[in-house]
């Protein structure tokens, strides 16, 4: 079970902080007065601190356990905002809306496309085809991972056919919006990769034995106690 060492809180009160604030439109400040209405008096600077040190080592338990996805994907980027500046989250889907990956990063060019695609075809293995838009940054991106393959990618760039990811897309903003803006390039991309495991988890992305009847939350706490004490 995850462990928190030097914490003065429980695990437990901090895995209902964390899971509430990367699954829902919630700020620090509303987790702070939600918990002392409970009688827990958990400043909104300590729930940021634990946001940002346990959601990367639950999302990196969940990796561990996550289904196979399909082979055709849909890939798009969004924007986040971090101290003022917006930065692009790169994200993929397979055909069925299913999370592939993702990678928040500072630029928007060709070198950011393949970090993406190397970082999400080491797990996943190399699609049949990607799907899209119009980007010169994304299509030089492809030729270059098709020189370096055996087997071609199909590349498709064709604006609808990407429906599915922009649509997905809403999910992730939706609950950044609360947070109105990172301060650091650390703080956005910990906590994003919260929210995507939460958003994975809705999709029933996790893995795991007898997880069937298990309610989201329920699965969330699941994940938590595959983690080695921290």
């Amino acid at each position: 079970m995850l462990a928190a060492k030097g914490m003065r809180f429980p695990i437990d009160v901090i895995l209902v902080c964390i899971r509430w604030y990367a699954a829902y439109p919630l700020s620090y400040r509303h987790l702070e007065e939600m918990m002392k209405e409970r009688g827990v008096c958990a400043d909104h600077s300590s729930i940021n601190r634990w946001a940002i040190r346990f959601l990367p080592l639950l999302e990196k338990a969940f990796r561990k356990n996550k289904r196979p996805v399909g082979s055709s994907w849909r890939m798009d980027e969004t924007y986040i905002k971090v101290k003022g500046t917006w930065k692009y989250l790169y994200r993929a889907v397979d055909k069925e809306g299913k999370t592939v990956d993702f990678l928040l990063t500072a630029r928007r060019d060709k070198a950011a496309v393949l970090r993406f695609f190397d970082k999400a075809m080491k797990p996943n293995g190399v699609p049949e085809k990607v799907t899209m838009d119009k980007s010169g940054a994304n299509k030089a991106a492809m030729d270059e991972i098709n020189v370096r393959g055996e087997i071609p990618i199909i590349v498709r760039q064709v604006k609808y056919l990407n429906n599915i990811v922009e649509q997905d897309h809403r999910a992730i903003k939706r609950v950044t919006k609360p947070m109105l803006n990172f301060k650091s390039f650390r703080a956005a991309r910990n906590v994003l990769t919260g929210i995507e495991l939460m958003h994975m988890i809705r999709k029933g992305q996790l893995l795991l034995q007898g997880l069937i009847e298990l309610s989201f939350a329920d699965q969330f706490y699941a994940l938590a106690g595959k983690i080695r004490p921290v």
